[in-house]
């Protein structure tokens, strides 16, 4: 009677499934970092090979923790600063001046991105998509506009829109 020598398996692997670490993000699997079981041919022959993923050792396993805190103390910081950003900015107005009709009613509108233009003009990195509005500008008066600065951290800005003056 001949043996046939037995096929390597994955290291923590229980007859249906294997214990793996993913390296990247997988579709319909799961993000970078996280534990997943799979099917032992489906790492063996896809995520292992492709470096998708890595075997899921205690070493692997303690390595990612670390890195999580890591980039959640990093997170914090940034949220910190950002909310700094908030607060400064929510004490600053803006006045945009435009062509308007002796009714009030702008020739043109005011969109996101003179908003945006104007903050950073004042030293405010507020980008075009982190103004909140509702649709454009179209009159005179003045407009309390929400920022969206994080998806933690909210602030409002003061515009004015006033009729541009002519010399």
């Amino acid at each position: 009677m001949v043996h046939k020598p037995r096929r390597a398996g994955v290291a923590g692997s229980k007859k249906n499934s294997v214990e793996v670490l993913l390296a990247e993000n997988v579709e319909h699997l799961g993000a970078q970092g996280d534990i997943v079981r799979v099917k032992p041919g489906y790492a063996r022959n896809y995520l292992l090979p492709h470096g998708y993923a890595t075997v899921a050792t205690d070493e692997n396993k303690l390595a990612v923790e670390k890195h999580r805190q890591r980039l959640l103390e990093l997170e914090k910081k940034r949220v910190k600063g950002i909310k700094q950003l908030a607060d400064s900015v929510s004490k600053h107005s803006v006045t945009l001046e435009a062509n308007a009709s002796p009714d009030g009613q702008l020739y043109g509108s005011i969109v996101g991105k003179d908003i945006s233009d104007s903050l950073k003009a004042s030293g405010f990195a507020i980008e075009p998509d982190m103004i909140k509005l509702e649709g454009p500008l179209k009159e005179l008066g003045m407009y309390t506009i929400s920022l969206k600065l994080h998806e933690k951290v909210s602030s409002d800005v003061k515009v004015w829109v006033v009729p541009t003056t002519t010399n």
